[in-house]
């Protein structure tokens, strides 16, 4: 029997991306990189990677006699090829991805890579912090939060964190109450609709009551008793993690530190910022909570039935 090294080095990358993505699925940390609806597609590379696993480990130890001889110039690997810089390099590179993996813990996004995704409330592309170019959300806020038609019957309706999978008759209904209510609940499941709707008619709610939580985000140019409540909104993952939340108005607010989750009661009027009109909340009341365990998010997926 001879023992074959690179094979032995390739079934140990295998079973550490096997590991890695189990230990995602089972801490519940899945949903600090993607929207829990595709989590079936990370658990289906679990088992290809331990499907792989399982064929490498019987390549670690061969009977001598059982490599066959080339009489040709062969490309693949028998496992004992000699080591160059350009293998090394190839391990290197497969390996990085999953070393980082496991020696850095997810972080939840913050206001840094808020100011670097884009400015919420900015209409000059060219102006910010760095000169970078932005795009104003506040203008995209409907297409952000687009409803997609999700078949009840089919294997993709996996309940998500925040459930917000919801019948056609379910989502009208909460988005009647929101328009006919004196009172908003910016509950996870409709935010990101309410948070569209409200942006996109914020005169038709002046005066009404909202609550809501979220973490402290400033932008430059901001007064000193303002601050914006945001919340990111994951559509597939956090590489098109977006920006949303309201400008709030509180006496104190400069003594906030940003990234500090707060839950906020106040009225909704209509304030004017670089010479738009948006939504402005006036704070009644503001008391800091503890990060959820699931800070993001998610667009609102109808379902459809037979």
């Amino acid at each position: 029997m001879k023992f074959h090294f690179q094979h032995f080095l390739k079934a140990l990358l295998l079973g550490m991306f096997t590991l890695f993505f189990a230990n995602l699925h089972i801490t519940g940390d899945i949903t600090k990189y993607v929207n829990p609806k595709y989590d079936y597609m990370s658990k289906m590379a679990a088992i290809f990677f331990f499907v792989l696993l399982l064929i490498q480990v019987t390549r670690i130890w061969q009977e001598k006699h059982a490599r066959h001889a080339c009489s040709h110039k062969c490309n693949h690997d028998h496992g004992d090829s000699q080591w160059s810089l350009r293998r090394i390099v190839s391990y290197s590179i497969v390996a990085f991805p999953i070393v980082t993996g496991f020696m850095i813990p997810p972080a939840t996004l913050d206001s840094s890579i808020a100011a670097n995704k884009g400015f919420l409330l900015t209409q000059d592309s060219n102006e910010g912090r760095g000169g970078e170019e932005r795009t104003s959300l506040l203008e995209g806020a409907k297409s952000l939060v687009e409803k997609e038609n999700i078949d009840i019957y089919s294997s993709e309706h996996i309940p998500l964190p925040n459930e917000n999978y919801l019948s056609e008759e379910e989502y009208d209904g909460k988005l009647q109450l929101l328009q006919k209510s004196e009172s908003i609940h910016m509950t996870e499941d409709m935010f990101s609709t309410y948070y569209a709707e409200i942006n996109d008619n914020p005169k038709s709610y002046i005066g009404k009551k909202i609550k809501m939580s979220g973490f402290v985000f400033k932008e430059e140019g901001l007064a000193s008793n303002q601050l914006v409540i945001s919340r990111f909104l994951i559509t597939h993952c956090i590489a098109d993690a977006s920006i949303i939340g309201f400008l709030t108005e509180i006496k104190g607010a400069d003594t906030i530190q940003e990234d500090t989750w707060v839950e906020i009661e106040g009225v909704i009027e209509v304030g004017n910022y670089n010479g738009s009109d948006l939504p402005l909340l006036k704070a009644t009341s503001l008391n800091m909570v503890e990060e959820p365990s699931e800070p993001y998010i998610y667009p609102v997926l109808k379902l459809l039935g037979k």
